[in-house]
């Protein structure tokens, strides 16, 4: 079975929310004179937000964080969030590619957020009961 589609909005309000938990006040996640003058498009959310949504989507998926065995990801391209009310939306979906010897399965994610890939190489092996 695949993991069904979910949608996650992300605002600034969460960006900031993020940053006091992770301690990761980089003005690149909060300042639109600061992203665009290192040559981003605007304030982008902090990749293991966005890593740590996906891996949300996985937990609901299996029934239990502690069922997650193995994650991986690499970032493809920054997650852009306006300063706007309704922010942006990461669309998380999965397909299972099989399983393990164990019995594990093996999940291959796709993130995107405006249509586009922000994730490559995003897998999850995790236990299924």
């Amino acid at each position: 079975m695949d993991l069904v589609e979910r949608r996650y909005r992300i605002t600034r309000a969460d960006l900031v929310r993020y940053a006091g938990a992770s301690g990761d006040f980089n003005p690149i996640h909060w300042s639109d004179r600061v992203a665009t003058g290192v040559g981003l498009p605007g304030v982008i959310a902090h990749g293991l937000f966005t890593m740590a949504l996906v891996s949300r989507a996985v937990t609901d998926w299996v029934g239990h964080p502690g069922s997650v065995i193995d994650y991986s990801v690499r970032f493809a391209r920054p997650v852009v969030v306006p300063d706007t009310d309704e922010g942006t939306e990461l669309v998380v979906t999965g397909v299972l590619k099989g399983t393990t010897e164990e019995g594990h399965a093996i999940l291959d994610l796709t993130a995107t957020c405006e249509g586009e890939k922000v994730l490559s190489q995003a897998r999850a092996t995790v236990r299924v009961a």
